[in-house]
């Protein structure tokens, strides 16, 4: 979905592996003075992850004020119902459920241009 859409992209095999790579990169655009929503335009999280899942990576993200302006969307193959809730309530922007790439394009896509004109 993300090479149709012509989106530059990282990605994790683990929530774990993302949040050491998402601190890093934080870590160094603080250094320099910047603001990490100039480098980073949405993260693309799967409610369920190994190691950690979607929601505690999700929350993590929320608590550092590094990553405030960074969109998050959660993705999960699980039916829609409390999954949402609980992608809402840990501070997703977005949650689409039952995996489906036209629905993930037609989220990600006003995402990203709003990103990119911040």
């Amino acid at each position: 979905v993300l090479d149709k859409l012509g989106v530059r992209h990282r990605h994790a095999q683990s929530a774990q592996e993302a949040w050491a790579r998402l601190e890093a990169i934080a870590t160094r655009r603080e250094a320099a003075g910047g603001r990490l929503a100039d480098e980073i335009d949405l993260i693309l999280v799967d409610a369920e992850m190994p190691e950690m899942d979607g929601y505690a990576l999700t929350r993590r993200l929320r608590k550092d004020n590094r990553f405030d302006g960074v969109t998050v969307v959660m993705h999960s193959s699980a039916p829609a119902g409390t999954d949402r809730q609980m992608g809402e309530r840990v501070g997703a922007d977005a949650y689409v459920a039952e995996f489906d790439a036209d629905v993930l394009a037609d989220t990600l896509r006003p995402l990203l241009q709003k990103a990119r004109r911040a």
